[in-house]
């Protein structure tokens, strides 16, 4: 069966030879830590590159990655090659929420590298928890919630973090319902319970969200240091949460489109509706209270 996920860059596919002298294409000493975006903007200078929507990270800004991982054997190496290609300053913060699949030996094969750091839960506590965990951890000026299973690709990196970067924003989402590239076609009732509950939530939080249950947050430290330790829900009632407690404290909020690589629960999609009935509690639960 095809992969429902984008092909990763093939690093040994030959170039052309017209590209050695082209100074966007052929990186030299002095460029090698910069990637094509970030050589293509320098040549464009910055004025023109922001007009054309070429977003850039300072290097000076460092970025954590926070992925939790629970039993993504098949897909928590190709994730982490993923966002180690986006060149931007990071580290990669992976908490293990108790998987039991092999993905703690694939993590332990990784262990020691100089930009992943691994944290190990000894039993399945559930995403809301691993989040609190992996925050607990990151170090970066800007902290970003990376899903492990291929569903959202980091190539968006640059524009989520752009608006914090420019001082505009202090929380980022990645809406999936902003029209932008490739979206796999999958359940209209997951669809359809996405909207409604982005919606009431809207209705208490007063904001005016597509995207309330995103994957992508992208949050400045601050924001973090601020409501990371108040966190209190475990499983995928996270997403409610941290959206009701950035709206209650006023924080500028800003949406990013971009593309969706869905998985079907034979894939190992793990979001049931049980979890739909807990984000309407945590919706009515978080509206008020910490």
């Amino acid at each position: 069966m095809p992969s429902p996920h984008p092909p990763e860059p093939d690093s040994h596919a030959p170039q052309k030879d017209e590209a050695k002298g082209c100074p966007l294409c052929a990186p030299d000493a002095g460029r090698s830590a910069q990637g094509p975006r970030e050589r293509l903007a320098s040549w464009l200078g910055p004025e023109a590159a922001r007009q054309l929507g070429i977003a850039i990270v300072p290097p000076e800004i460092r970025v954590s990655v926070v992925i939790p991982v629970y039993n993504e054997e098949s897909t928590v190496e190709a994730i982490i090659r993923r966002v180690r290609s986006i060149s931007i300053s990071k580290e990669i913060v992976v908490v293990d929420d108790g998987s039991t699949d092999g993905t703690r030996q694939r993590l332990a094969a990784l262990d020691g590298e100089p930009d992943l750091r691994i944290v190990y839960h000894e039993r399945n506590r559930g995403k809301g928890a691993a989040l609190k965990t992996g925050f607990a951890h990151a170090t970066g000026d800007v902290v970003l919630i990376q899903d492990a299973d291929l569903e959202y690709d980091p190539v968006h990196y640059p524009q989520l973090i752009q608006p914090i970067a420019e001082g505009v924003a202090d929380v980022v989402y990645g809406s999936r319902f902003l029209a932008v590239g490739p979206h796999r076609v999958l359940y209209f009732w997951h669809s359809v319970a996405n909207r409604f509950l982005t919606t009431v939530s809207n209705m208490f939080t007063d904001l005016n969200l597509t995207d309330m249950e995103t994957c992508y947050k992208v949050f400045r430290r601050e924001v973090v240091d601020d409501i990371g330790p108040t966190l209190k829900e475990k499983r995928f009632g996270i997403e409610v949460e941290l959206t009701a407690k950035v709206a209650r404290r006023k924080y500028r909020i800003y949406e990013i489109g971009i593309t969706y690589f869905g998985r079907t629960y034979g894939e190992g999609k793990k979001i049931g509706l049980r979890d739909a009935f807990r984000a309407l509690w945590c919706i009515v639960r978080y509206w008020k209270l910490d």
